[in-house]
Order: C-alpha cells, then structure tokens, then sequence
C-alpha cells in the first residue's frame, strides 16, 4: 500500500459492500506492521536471565489491554470472542518460553527472539494447513504487540484520528478497531477481507459505512477526499471543498415501521442481534420485533470458573429487560474453536473449527458428566432470566449436524422449561439432513457465516479466503433453498441470524426462498425491513430464482439487480 500513483478521480474503486451508510472524508492509511527487530549485538551471559524475564511480563501486558478492550461495555460479541482468543495468546507459554529460551541460549535479544520465535510458531502453522494455518495471522498480530511492549513504543496499528477520517488498510484486525470512535472514524476501507470479515462486522455495529475486498484502495494517497459508500461498494475521490461528515443524501428509513410484510401480505420477521443490555436497547429504540439471536458467550469466555447459575439468570434478565413482551430466541454457550472458555479446560485440537465446539461439547452423548451439566444450568437460568423480563423465549442449540443430536437437545431444553426450542443451521449435513431433523424441532436458524466457511472449508476470519466467504455464494443459496423446500413440507418456520440478513437485496433473495425472519444486528434492521416491505412475493421469489441460478457471487448480485429492477 505504498502507492501514490495518479488515477482519474472521477472513476469509482470497486469494492465489496460491507456496512450500510455513505461519508466523505480524508484518507488516513494505516501503516503496514513493521520490519524486523535489530538482531544483535548477543546478550552477554550474566544478563541473559534479567533479559529472558522480560518476555512473560510483556506478554502479560499486551493481554492484559486485550482483555480489557474485549470487556468494553457494548462492544460487538464477535468482536469481543476475537480478542479473548487473541488475549490468550499472548501468553501462550509455549511462544514465550520458546523466546526466552533463545535470550537464555543464544544471546538473543527479547525482542528478535520473541520474532523469531513466532516465525517458527507462523511457519509451523502455515505448513499444517487449513484452519490452523489461517491462525498465523493472529500470531503475527500478537508477536508485533509484544515486541513493542520489549521496545517501549506504541503497537502497531490504527493512528490517532485528530479529525473526521476515512480510514485505508490492507485489513484491520479487531484488536485495532475495537474501540474506534464514529465521531472520527467515518468509514473504513480495506484492500482485503470480505463481508463476513470481523472489519465488516464491527463496523455494521459501530455504524461505521465500509467498503472491504477493495483492492483499488491501495492506490489512494494520504489526505485525499474521497467519498464511501458501504451500499454499492464504492470509493471515489471527490473534488476539494466537498463537506467532511456522513453523507445523508440518500438516507434510508431510521426505524422499523411496524410489524413488516411483503406488498401482498407475507409476514417477515425483523429481529435483531444481540449480546448485552445495551445492544438490546438498541434494538428496542429501532424498532426490532424482537431477538433472532441473544449470543451467550461473553458470560463466560473470561470467567476462571462457571458463573452461578444465579448470576447467569440475573444477566440473561438484565438483557433482555428492554424487549420485555417481545419474542428472544436465545442461542446456548457456543464455545470451542476461537471462541475457548477457560474453565471448560478441553483438550488441545488438531484443527478446532472441526473439533468439539458448540452442542458437542455438551452433548450427552460423548461428554464428561461435569460438563454435560453446564448447559444444564445454563438452560435453568436462561428459563428463569426470561421469565424475570417477561419476555417470549426461544431457545436454540449450535452446531448441530443430525436429527439426533435436535433431539436429545430439545429433551434437555423442554426438561428445562423452554417451551420453544430450536437449532441454528450451521453444518451442511444439517441441511442434508433436514426432513428428519425438521420433524425434531419447532423452529430452525441459519448461521450463515458458519455454513458459508463450511460449505467452502474456508476460515471466515481468513483475508486471502474472503472471496469465499460471501453470503452471495450460489452454493450456499441452493442449500438454503434445499433447507426452506424441506421446511415447507413440515411447517417449520426458518429464519436466517448470519450477517446476510444485514443486506437488503440479499434479504428480499431470502425471503424469495422461504425465509421467514430476518435477524441482524440493529442498525441493519431499517433498510432491510424497508425492503422487503416494497417487493411482493412474487419478486422476491423472482429474485431468489435469478441468484439461484447464477454461476458466481458477481453474476449473483447482477442478477438479482436486474430482478428487482
């Protein structure tokens, strides 16, 4: 991202719609991580130990300040699983013990031995392929942090915004973007990542337009003006003396007006997602109808010990408090792969995202005694948290892949209390298997970020992999169309809970093939319930025909386009 060479201003850079909105700003670039650390001269032998006991400390530091910024109030759950994971790291004993044995051994010093010592940790991971070998990234993020912390100097990463910004990088990680402020930040873009990407995810929640997977962004030159905008997937330089600040000129509805139908009647439900009070506030004062998805997860990502099931019901209470009288559909602790809870204390995976992570990890079937009886407690306090704000409940189960496993989970949830109980789609076999699963539950919800990095075994996380993981796949809109055909046969209503319900057109694709509600997170609600509410059945049946048939995402979108004139 170092080029500076000149382009007609008044050609739009194409790029991937990432977050809703439209701003005019100066380009700030976030710098690329920085070269190497100095080498040498060694370290002489009666210093190497004072030398060597500087890493862990370090270490302890930089996930100290992860930690910190993942517990911010009303960040984004996604977010925050990120960062724990990313926290733990950083005090990975074999990392740092790896490194201080090279100060110890060698002379090394701290800082080149801590980057040495994550090259091998990157190398090794790269070589294993696959999920672990998308992890590498992470592990340079976490090396560069540290040996900053060795240096005293600031980390790499996004510079203070002194004015309203347009902010370019290659990708941004969530450790960086975390806490960015709206007021400064008025849009992101990103020459790598994809729709599903944490930089599009945060910045759905923070409000923030985005355009990502733009590579003609490396071109823009710090200080130019330049217009984004997160609909079409656009940034364009625009003449000086153009007003800084959101664009408004095409601003769409602010709220949900209503209960929302297709012109010819079709009910659609328009939920939000959420994980904490605040995000449900949010969602009230938007008009949501409810809670597709209440995310559990942060209750106990950073907890040493199984919260009380008393704590965990006054919490679920807590939240749900400001949608009292409206439908939640809470989704039980979906822990394992990035996202690992300590006092769970599972045994290390070959490849995690494949491994024993959400509902497995409970499941009666295989799971040790102890801790087949968190989920237990858990279902007992989310009953009894739904009761205390008076609100609808639904309860639904993670990674389930076959009828039996529906089955077994909606025993121990009905035994519990729920009355309605569910299972998210997250797995392919999942849809495989739907006529036998279906007649198992009373209602289903599609992840559609997990099934899209199924579907492609592409780590959703991933930059270089991003072009996979794009709700717009065909793939993944032929199963969804398998799952709703099934569905229609038993009466099972079908919702989608992933980040395509965040798209408008996609949305109206959706409901074209059966959906019948929508949950994303709460600013997204209004332009894709406004939507929807202007196309008929017909349409939007008309529209999902035209991305079902298409060979790739591009012609997917473009076809769609012309389908909805």
């Amino acid at each position: 991202m170092t080029s500076t060479e000149t382009r007609t201003a008044a050609v739009p850079l194409a790029g991937t719609p990432a977050s809703a909105g439209a701003a005019v700003g100066p380009v700030v670039r976030v710098p690329e991580p920085w070269g190497e650390p100095p080498a040498g001269p060694a370290v002489p032998e009666d210093r190497r130990e004072p030398e060597a006991a500087r890493i862990a400390p370090a270490g302890a530091a930089v996930s100290t300040r992860m930690m910190d910024t993942a517990g911010t109030p009303g960040l984004a759950e996604e977010v925050s699983d990120v960062l724990y994971a990313t926290a733990m790291m950083a005090e990975d004993p074999a990392l740092l013990g790896s490194a201080a044995a090279l100060v110890r051994e060698h002379g090394t010093p701290a800082p080149r031995a801590v980057h040495e010592s994550a090259a091998r940790f990157v190398t090794a991971l790269q070589a294993a392929g696959g999920y672990l070998a998308e992890r590498a990234g992470d592990v340079a993020d976490i090396r560069d942090r540290i040996v900053a912390e060795l240096l005293g100097v600031p980390a790499p990463g996004v510079p203070a915004l002194d004015r309203p910004s347009v902010l370019v990088a290659r990708d941004l990680a969530p450790a960086d973007t975390a806490t960015l402020d709206p007021a400064t930040a008025l849009a992101l873009v990103t020459v790598e990542g994809g729709p599903t990407s944490h930089t599009a995810i945060l910045a759905r929640s923070l409000g923030i337009p985005a355009v990502v997977g733009c590579p003609g962004a490396a071109t823009l030159a710090e200080g130019a003006l330049v217009r984004v905008d997160g609909v079409a997937g656009e940034v364009v330089e625009v003449p000086a003396g153009t007003a800084i600040g959101a664009d408004t000129s095409a601003a769409g509805p602010s709220a949900v007006d209503g209960p929302v139908t297709t012109r010819d009647g079709r009910r659609i439900a328009i939920v939000a997602n959420i994980a904490d009070a605040k995000d449900a506030e949010k969602a009230a004062g938007l008009g949501a109808e409810g809670v597709g998805l209440l995310r559990t997860e942060l209750t106990f990502l950073s907890a040493a010990t199984e919260p009380t099931e008393a704590d965990q019901r006054a919490g679920y209470a807590a939240t749900m408090a400001p949608l009292r009288g409206k439908p939640i559909t809470v989704r039980t602790l979906d822990a394992g792969a990035d996202k690992p809870v300590p006092f769970l204390a599972t045994a290390p995976e070959v490849n995690p995202a494949l491994g024993v992570r959400g509902q497995r990890l409970f499941d009666e079937v295989g799971a040790p005694a102890d801790r087949v009886g968190v989920l237990d407690r858990q279902l007992a306090a989310v009953v009894g948290g739904a009761a205390d704000a008076g609100v609808e409940l639904r309860v639904m189960a993670p990674m389930i892949s076959t009828a039996d496993e529906a089955a077994r989970f909606v025993a121990r949830a009905r035994s519990a209390g729920a009355r309605q109980v569910g299972v998210m789609i997250e797995v392919p076999a999942a849809v495989l298997n739907a006529p036998e699963l279906l007649a198992e539950v009373d209602f289903v919800s599609v992840g559609t970020n997990d099934l899209t990095q199924y579907v492609f075994a592409a780590d959703r996380q991933s930059g270089p992999l991003a072009g996979f993981n794009d709700p717009w796949q065909p793939a993944v809109l032929r199963l969804l169309d398998q799952l709703c055909r099934a569905a229609s046969v038993t009466g099972t209503p079908v919702g989608v809970c992933g980040e395509a319900a965040a798209d408008p057109a996609l949305a109206v694709v959706l409901v074209g093939l059966g959906v019948t509600s929508l949950s994303a997170a709460a600013s997204a609600l209004p332009p894709v319930a406004a939507r929807v509410a202007s196309v008929d059945l017909a349409t939007a049946q008309r529209a999902a025909g035209a991305a079902l048939a298409s060979r790739d995402v591009a012609s997917a979108r473009a076809a769609v386009r012309d389908a909805l004139g």
